[in-house]
């Protein structure tokens, strides 16, 4: 009979702990596409720079305005990536939390909400940026360095 309620407890900490994992997939997905983003940057930096060496002029001061607006884009990508990354360590923690609490039958209910609000408050911030860095990216389109 313990057994069997050992069980039931393992299996009601897994049915917990699921439901933030695919929290986790978004999160996972969102930094993805930051990573991609943030490797367009540097390739395109990379680019201008081979070419501002043989650049002279208009055309090398227009390649110097560009690369500062990647330097701008490519800061707002990586502190997105570092909130993000943020949001999922915690998550992982939350995810620990509820798992061993169930089994522990511990009282974290204060802290798991703690941890839960901080991580979607590191996601609220990293989306934000990555916002941000789209309407860098569009102003350049739109309006030109």
């Amino acid at each position: 009979m313990a057994a069997d309620i050992a069980v039931v407890t393992i299996t009601h900490a897994i049915q917990q702990a699921v439901a933030p994992v695919f929290l986790l997939a978004g999160i996972g997905a969102i930094l993805n596409v930051l990573a991609g983003r943030l490797a367009r940057i540097i390739d395109r930096s990379r680019a201008l720079h081979s070419r501002l060496e043989s650049a002279t002029g208009d055309r090398a001061a227009g390649m110097r305005d560009e690369l500062v607006i990647l330097t701008r884009r490519a800061r707002v990508v990586n502190r997105a990536i570092a909130f993000g990354t943020i949001s999922s360590l915690l998550v992982c923690v939350v995810i620990a939390l509820l798992f061993i609490s169930a089994l522990g039958e511990w009282q974290v209910g204060m802290t798991v909400v703690g941890l839960f609000v901080a991580a979607m408050a590191c996601l609220i911030i990293s989306l934000i940026s990555f916002l941000r860095e789209i309407q860098l990216a569009m102003r350049v389109i739109l309006n030109g360095p």
